[in-house]
């Protein structure tokens, strides 16, 4: 198993109102309390494409338009 290097992993901005537009209730999420690094390294992988919205942080990389579309987290 390939562990992940320490430093920051991506993860966009949605803003709440796109919960019910893009159906994001579909996509495995976890807390934004939550480790990144960890849910990357052990289940989603080093390539996910993650996208928070309100309270959780939703795995979208089945469908990157989302992901593409969302904002960049400064």
């Amino acid at each position: 198993m390939t562990k992940m290097k320490r430093g920051k992993y991506p993860v966009r901005t949605l803003p709440r109102t796109y919960y019910g537009i893009c159906d994001l209730w579909r996509f495995p999420n976890f807390h934004y309390s939550g480790s990144i690094a960890g849910m990357k390294n052990l289940y989603y992988g080093l390539d996910a494409k993650l996208v928070r919205c309100g309270d959780y942080i939703y795995n979208v990389s089945s469908q990157p338009y989302i992901y593409d579309n969302a904002l960049q987290a400064k």
